[in-house]
This record gives structure tokens, C-alpha cells and sequence, in this order.
């Protein structure tokens, strides 16, 4: 079990206020803070170059944490500036031709999407849809339908932005790898709330973030690339960190994961997620699991009580994001009205989940996110305050 008061300790904003917005951007503990801001300072003290040198060691064995982490090898970690960034890199680095074929989930993320799309205008591949079950994961059968060996990337979010669910991994790797295809895993909700075992999963290449659940600064990310997908791939966004330049016509492509990182990076904000990681590592990912769990779990069962609010989640294994909507107001009202009530949730709109959206006919969706630093009557406080909405 957590020790709620040391967690708490380390996070003073959370005894402040009612803060459920962990699947937006969350609250970095004190550790993560002080490592950002201790680096700052010493840049500012002899400067930027100076400063890096002296944590090499700390910066290499970063690569280490995250692995641990992410249960991967540290040659297949690279770091980057968002999971976005990691995304793209990944996606860039995927060779498809006219008439190849990439599968995504109904619960797509738009910055994926779009990238796909643009993509297959330069490639003449196609982007296609894999329905989903009625409980709202990937439908199984359906993917098995669809893969043929003309499909080369299957994009599988793992947690969406917009509910609750969590979608089958495995079952999704052992499928596309029967026909070929690499499996993107998009974990930027999942790592730091979920347990997330690479090597169990099976997935070619992964992406997350560190601002959300990880609890790292922004403008962090990670990108795993594993050994049995490196070589299908050709990193394009590639600079000296990436490669060697040997003579005036030829350079040497490193063989890791690092060949998809860029020399220019924000140091501090690296120790940041590094400490992040370690943060979460002590703490235990099975426990912050349970955690969040139980209080996402006491989320909807106290919003499906109240009159004229509906849970809008999916899926039938779910996660600590918990949506919803209060009849006769819209998401961005409920958000401001609980702001004012000193209540952080955010909103989530039809744009960054439009599949998904569009087939269940909402525009917008209240997400609350909690995780293990809010306290039990944090939560029914939430309630109350909802309740007094409509």
C-alpha cells in the first residue's frame, strides 16, 4: 500500500486543492522539482556545457531507469522532448510504399492520425479503421479479418484520451506478427499508472510521455525501439547524435534506440524524468496501479449515483482516466465551474478523438483523472461539488 502522507508530503499542491488532472499534465513531486530546478541553477552558475558534463554519469544511467521502468533493454530507450516527438519518430522511420496498409483503433489519438494521414499522401499507403467491440477495445476478429500481408504498421492506443479503457496488447502483437507487421503501442496514458512490461507486451515500438502520470516535467518523452524492430526501420529526423559523420560523403547510423534522439535536449528537464521514474519505481507500479484503481473506481461509482450525470467510459478492463458529462451543460463549463470550486479536471473534445467520438455522438467529455496523491475524501468532495452542478 502507498503511504498516502508521504506522497502527499511531496506534493503540496494536492493538499491545496482537489487536483484530477493527472491524464492532462500532473503534479511533479518535490524530488522532480528540485532536480529541474537544481540543474537550472547550476547552468546559470558556469553554464550549459559544464553543467551537462558534470551528470554524464547520472544522464547514462538514465537509460537504465527507464528500461526498468518499461521492462526493455536500455540500448532500446531513447529519450525525446514529448510522446509526441517519440511518435513521430517512429512513424517517420516506418518504410510503406504504394498499396501497403496501417491499421488504427476507433479510439485513435488526433496528433497520430494526422500523421498517418500525411503519411499516406506521401506514400500511397492507406490508414484504416479496425471496428471495435461493442464494450469499446478492438474487436479481435476483426483485426484478424483485416491483417493480410499487405499490412505493415498496426497503431494501437493503449489507454485513450477520452475513456476509461484498456485496450488488449498482446493478443494485438501475437496477430499482426503472424502477417509481419510492426505494432506501435501509443502508452502516453498508460506508463506511470499501469504497469507496462515491453518485453511482455511484445510491441516493436512504444511511445509515452513524461508529464502525465509519470509525474516528469513537460516537454519530456520516451521512445522505446526494440532490437527484433530496429532493423525493419530507417530513422530519417536523424543529427549528429543519431550518426557519425565519417567523411565528407558518408556517415554511420547508430545501431540503438539513440539513433532517434537529437543532440539538443533540456538536460534539466532529462534528470527531471529520470527522477520521475525512480520516483515511481520505489513507489512500486503494482501499488500505484491499485491505487489509482480504487480511486478512479469510486470516481464512477459516486458519478453514476448523481442525477443527470452519465460515465461515458469503455471498455470492460478500465483505467484511472474516468469521463463523463452532466446533462444540459458542456464539458468546458463543467471544467470552470469545478476550477472555481478549487477542483482540477479538464475536458476532452471530439478533434482529438474523432472516430470514437463521432460513433458515440458526443462532442466533448469531463475527464477526471485521479491518482494516488488524492486523498479519499478529496474524491467526495469532487462528488459533492458535481452534484451541486446541474
Amino acid at each position: 500500500m502507498i503511504d498516502l502522507t508521504a506522497v502527499r508530503l511531496d506534493t503540496p499542491a494536492a493538499r491545496r486543492h482537489v487536483f484530477l488532472d493527472s491524464a492532462g499534465s500532473s503534479l511533479p513531486p518535490t524530488p522532480v522539482v528540485e532536480q529541474v530546478l537544481a540543474h537550472v541553477r547550476r547552468e546559470a552558475e558556469v553554464g550549459g556545457y559544464l553543467a551537462a558534463q558534470e551528470r554524464l554519469d547520472d544522464l547514462e544511467r538514465g537509460y537504465s531507469v527507464l528500461a526498468r521502468l518499461l521492462d526493455c533493454r536500455p540500448e532500446e530507450i531513447a529519450f525525446t522532448d514529448s510522446a509526441t516527438r517519440s511518435w513521430l519518430a517512429a512513424v517517420d522511420a516506418v518504410p510503406l510504399a504504394e498499396g501497403d496498409r496501417v491499421l488504427v483503433t476507433e479510439v485513435e489519438y488526433a496528433a497520430n492520425a494526422i500523421a498517418l494521414l500525411r503519411k499516406a499522401e506521401e506514400t500511397g499507403a492507406s490508414i484504416e479503421p479496425v471496428p471495435s467491440e461493442p464494450s469499446g477495445e478492438i474487436s479481435l476478429d476483426a483485426l484478424d479479418r483485416m491483417l493480410d500481408e499487405r499490412v505493415k504498421l498496426v497503431s494501437l492506443v493503449h489507454v485513450p484520451t477520452n475513456s476509461g479503457l484498456v485496450n488488449p496488447v498482446r493478443e494485438v502483437v501475437d496477430a499482426a506478427h503472424r502477417v509481419g507487421a510492426l505494432v506501435l503501442l501509443d502508452a502516453c496514458q498508460s506508463v506511470g499508472q499501469l504497469p507496462v512490461h515491453v518485453a511482455e507486451l511484445g510491441v516493436d515500438l512504444l511511445s509515452a510521455t513524461g508529464r502525465k502520470w509519470l509525474r516528469g516535467p513537460r516537454g519530456t518523452g520516451v521512445l522505446v525501439v526494440t532490437a527484433q524492430a530496429a532493423g525493419r526501420l530507417r530513422p530519417r529526423l536523424v543529427d549528429l547524435r543519431g550518426a557519425v559523420w565519417e567523411t565528407p560523403t558518408s556517415y554511420t547510423l547508430r545501431e540503438d534506440a539513440r539513433a532517434y534522439e537529437l543532440w539538443e535536449y533540456s538536460v534539466a528537464d532529462r534528470l527531471g524524468l529520470i527522477e520521475a521514474a525512480r520516483y515511481a519505481l520505489d513507489l512500486g507500479l503494482d501499488k500505484i496501479a491499485e491505487a489509482v484503481g480504487e480511486r478512479a473506481a469510486r470516481v464512477r461509482e459516486g458519478l453514476a449515483e448523481l442525477p443527470g450525470v452519465r460515465v461515458r467510459d469503455l471498455g470492460t478492463r478500465r483505467s484511472g482516466l474516468v469521463s463523463f458529462t452532466v446533462d444540459g451543460l458542456a464539458a468546458p463549463e463543467v471544467r470552470d465551474r469545478l476550477r472555481a470550486a478549487d477542483i482540477t479536471v479538464t475536458a476532452s473534445f471530439t478533434a482529438s478523438t474523432l472516430l470514437d467520438m463521432t460513433k458515440r455522438g458526443l462532442s466533448s467529455v469531463v475527464r477526471a483523472s485521479p491518482h494516488y496523491f488524492v486523498a479519499p475524501e478529496q474524491i467526495e468532495s469532487f462528488l459533492a461539488a458535481v452534484s451541486k452542478l446541474g
